[in-house]
């Protein structure tokens, strides 16, 4: 009887043991999220990885257009503006565009370094080159 009581006991320990093992995703903090993610925490960098935002610019308008995120950043009125479309009075050519990849998701903090890199007037017209597979 005392063996089987022994055995009992221990089945409960067990078995109230298997909770006892670690989480994946708990909440530390504020909003810090501590487990298996696939990459480092928001707030460290990667190593060597940036994220990269790909822009078409029109230099004869000065607008940028986010093909992925379908923005247009344009200056009106002395401040930027983001809208999916552009107003009645910007107009631009849909083959003279610059690509310009960068590391910010707001391409108008580098835009006096793009315009003279760019200036009006020299767009070379975008890549027609159906064939590149991407």
């Amino acid at each position: 009887m005392r063996r089987l009581v022994f055995l009992f006991l221990c089945g409960v320990l067990l078995a109230g043991m298997t909770g006892c093992g670690s989480r994946v995703g708990v909440v530390v903090g504020d909003e810090v999220n501590v487990g298996k993610g696939g990459g480092p925490p928001p707030w460290a960098p990667a190593h060597g990885y940036r994220a990269k935002y790909r822009y078409r610019y029109y230099p004869d308008a000065a607008v940028y257009l986010d093909v992925g995120r379908g923005l247009y950043f344009y200056l009106q009125n002395g401040r930027w503006t983001v809208a999916a479309s552009l107003p009645r009075g910007i107009t631009v050519d849909p083959g003279r565009y610059v690509v310009l990849e960068m590391d910010v998701n707001k391409p108008y903090l580098y835009h006096k370094d793009v315009v003279l890199k760019y200036p009006p007037g020299q767009a070379k017209k975008g890549r027609k080159n159906k064939n590149k597979a991407w």
